[in-house]
């Protein structure tokens, strides 16, 4: 499984509850930390939201129907 870049979150917090709902609505997500220290704790930098490569039309389209995002 190859795994690409949905969309940036503005932080680690939003990233993780797009990843939830992601994963809650049957595709894999994960979050990417856009910074080395995040292993500290909680980064409040950007962070990337990773999907499978076949499943990110769908990930793009709930996303933008249950929150508005526009990845």
């Amino acid at each position: 499984m190859r795994w690409v870049l949905l969309t940036t979150a503005p932080n680690q917090i939003t990233a993780e509850s797009w990843c939830a709902l992601l994963n809650e609505s049957g595709v894999p997500a994960e979050v990417r930390p856009g910074d080395a220290a995040s292993f500290l704790g909680v980064s409040s930098l950007p962070c990337g939201v990773m999907v499978p490569e076949e499943q990110k039309a769908r990930a793009e389209a709930i996303l933008k129907e249950k929150l508005g995002v526009e990845p």
